[in-house]
């Protein structure tokens, strides 16, 4: 008798199980359905154009010469690609002479007198040293003068390492070591290589100057800061060592 009743309280209803399975799929399937829906919404960047803009996010910028399918995308859908990086408060610029496009911090829509140009959460400011400019400053001279000589666009401006070495001299005076400035101008070549002025020397110790260091800096600035060394080399015949932006 007590085994009956007992198993009479613990055993499920059929008709029971059956709802409850049922109810149960039906809100599976109710849940399924209204993701894919909301997924369906989303209408997608295409993906050309969303690669270009991951590679513009990584690297700043894109060159025709080395990524010459994503910088053909990027300049094929240039207004759809800027609606995606505004955003962001980023803007893509064009330089279809020298086939760049390159990012920008767009200005803000606040005037703010002390706000800094560069305090935008996504771009990361760095302080260039003295010597940094400097070499900056002597690249960009060799550039211009290859492209008024070849053309704008159409040069591919290269500098022997030991033809950068008195130049550096000139303005910050001599190391004492043949070596020392063979190795200090390497490291600074390098240094820049990492910013995307110059690739690494070739065999021959000749660096390429690439064409983003025509929109780098004001030239203005670069004049000015070539003029105050050789003043002050000429004047005090002393090496500066204080950090410079350009």
């Amino acid at each position: 008798m007590m085994d009956s009743i007992f198993d009479r309280l613990t055993q499920k209803d059929p008709g029971q199980d059956v709802n409850e399975e049922k109810f149960g799929t039906e809100t599976f399937e109710d849940e399924a359905v209204t993701t894919q829906s909301e997924q369906s919404d989303v209408d997608r960047t295409e993906l050309r154009v969303r690669e270009a803009v991951q590679e513009l996010l990584r690297f700043g910028l894109l060159e025709e010469s080395l990524k010459p399918n994503l910088y053909r995308n990027a300049v094929r859908s240039f207004n759809v690609l800027n609606n995606v990086l505004e955003p962001l408060d980023l803007l893509a610029e064009l330089d279809d002479v020298r086939g760049l496009v390159y990012l920008k911090v767009m200005k803000s829509d606040v005037i703010n007198e002390t706000e800094d140009e560069w305090s935008h959460t996504l771009v990361r400011k760095q302080r260039l040293n003295l010597e940094q400019s400097l070499l900056i400053a002597l690249l960009r001279q060799y550039f211009v003068a290859s492209e008024q000589e070849a053309g704008s666009g159409s040069s591919r401006a290269v500098v022997a390492v030991d033809e950068l070495i008195p130049q550096m001299q000139v303005y910050l005076g001599e190391l004492g070591s043949e070596a020392r400035e063979r190795t200090r101008m390497l490291n600074l070549l390098d240094q820049l290589k990492d910013h995307g002025l110059v690739t690494a020397p070739d065999k021959n110790d000749r660096v390429t100057i690439r064409p983003i260091i025509s929109h780098l800096a004001n030239p203005e600035n670069l004049q000015v800061l070539l003029h105050s060394l050789k003043v002050r080399a000429q004047s005090q015949g002393e090496p500066m060592s204080d950090g410079s932006d350009v």
